[in-house]
């Protein structure tokens, strides 16, 4: 299937999960910050920024904090482009947008499969919320909690974090036509690796999207449901032991 017949496909299921499901007005000051945030990232589609911002506001909304920073990923984009986003939601301007890799069982340059079992290798969608950095053997990363049930929340038993690789390297595009792939890890370049980090270390949001018609539809995020949400987001806001 070639890239074009593929960016229509997408396009066309994209297009027809917003027929079948509205995305809310929002209030007059998410509208704002979504405009803001799109004209600081004209190349990020403004419909995966609208959800990342919905599903953002539903987690603060119902319990968690607010955060300074967000970033998007979309992987409905090839990995050999520039698909991730880091925002600064005080300033409502982009801090950086650089290649991310998928997991290896998630596809090739595009990544189309997505799960969140144990093993999989497979990248995950949906919203998380960024913790601790820990020094591994990928050096300074990030671990991250998933927030959404049976589609991430396993982010931390499978050990899905935010870290470098050399791997990630946009010369290979050349060679075998995408990036290197990860465990299952949002793997990003070494030379920006740290800065990636520090940006969303702390209680910052990310939030992975693709036009899965099953997540889309049953997402407690993006359909905001605030007893679903509430109930994941208990167990969070208690302290760490």
């Amino acid at each position: 299937m070639t890239n074009t017949v593929r960016r229509g496909l997408l396009a066309l299921a994209t297009l027809a999960t917003v027929i079948s499901f509205p995305a809310q007005a929002g209030s007059p000051s998410s509208r704002a910050l979504g405009d803001s945030l799109a004209t600081a990232a004209p190349t990020l589609e403004r419909k995966v920024l609208g959800k990342a911002i919905a599903a953002m506001e539903c987690a603060v909304n119902n319990g968690l904090d607010a955060a300074e920073r967000l970033a998007v990923i979309d992987f409905s984009l090839p990995s050999s482009e520039r698909r991730l986003w880091i925002f600064d939601l005080q300033q409502r301007k982009l801090v950086l947008q650089d290649f991310v890799a998928h997991g290896q069982n998630s596809g090739d340059n595009f990544a189309t499969r997505f799960s969140n079992d144990v093993g999989s290798h497979q990248t995950s969608l949906g919203l998380f919320r960024t913790q601790e950095t820990y020094i591994g053997k990928h050096g300074y990363s990030l671990r991250m909690d998933g927030l959404e049930p049976g589609i991430n929340d396993r982010a931390r038993e499978r050990a899905i974090v935010v870290h470098s690789a050399d791997y990630v390297d946009p010369s290979w595009i050349g060679r075998q036509g995408r990036i290197g792939r990860s465990q299952g890890c949002p793997a990003v370049r070494p030379e920006i690796g740290q800065q990636v980090v520090d940006h969303l270390k702390g209680g910052q949001y990310m939030f992975a999207y693709y036009p899965d018609q099953d997540w889309l539809q049953s997402s407690a995020y993006l359909n905001c449901s605030p007893s679903r949400v509430s109930a994941v987001i208990a167990p969070l806001r208690e302290p760490r032991s």
